[in-house]
């Protein structure tokens, strides 16, 4: 069973990825305050959906890994994790070159609910990890989608107002803290750590 505590920091790790997405989306579209709320509920709701599918994958193979389920929990937390960290650390060149060639695909409903799918892969991935530790997979992608939903919507303010470099910090700090939870898993379960 997972702690509040850690269901808080899965959820805004979870969040990091729409949450930098979204400075970037209101850096480029200056959003009004409906038009934030409305992307942040896309943003959530497809967030929170997704651990719910990888769940009900990893519920599918938990029987045939069960005695290595820890391992596979820290490995793909860890493996989303570092792929957070290491878009976080690209260089400058990289991303504004990603930048200009997405701007005209970056328009519209259909660009939004792409972005979202987008930065929510890595949840889906979590999800399978979820169901091979028994979480309850209920309340912790509702905690998912309603931290999405809150940070995608700030993210959306806080780009229309201060631009988009913001974003890369909060995918390192949420990379970063994937990292760390995926290693009190598997420290939990080697009886190394007690909590």
């Amino acid at each position: 069973m997972m702690s509040p505590v850690a269901i808080a920091v899965l959820s805004v790790s979870m969040s990091a990825d729409a949450f930098a997405a979204a400075i970037g989306r209101g850096a480029q579209h200056r959003p009004s305050l409906a038009q934030a709320l409305r992307s942040g509920l896309v943003f959530g709701v497809i967030e929170a959906i997704t651990p719910l599918i990888g769940f009900a994958l990893g519920v599918a193979a938990a029987g045939f890994v069960e005695a290595v389920d820890h391992w596979i929990a820290f490995g793909l937390l860890g493996a989303v994790g570092a792929k957070m960290i290491w878009e976080a650390l690209k260089r400058e060149e990289e991303a504004e070159a990603e930048a200009v060639g997405g701007k005209a695909a970056s328009r519209g409903l259909l660009a939004l609910v792409a972005t979202a799918v987008g930065t929510s892969i890595d949840a889906g991935a979590v999800g399978v990890g979820l169901a091979l530790l028994g979480a309850n997979i209920w309340l912790i992608a509702a905690c998912i989608g309603f931290t999405t939903f809150a940070l995608a919507t700030l993210g959306l303010l806080i780009g229309k107002a201060a631009g988009a470099r913001l974003g890369k910090v909060v995918e390192l700090i949420g990379g970063v803290a994937l990292i760390g939870l995926g290693l009190k898993i598997l420290l939990e379960h080697l009886g190394v750590l007690v909590f």
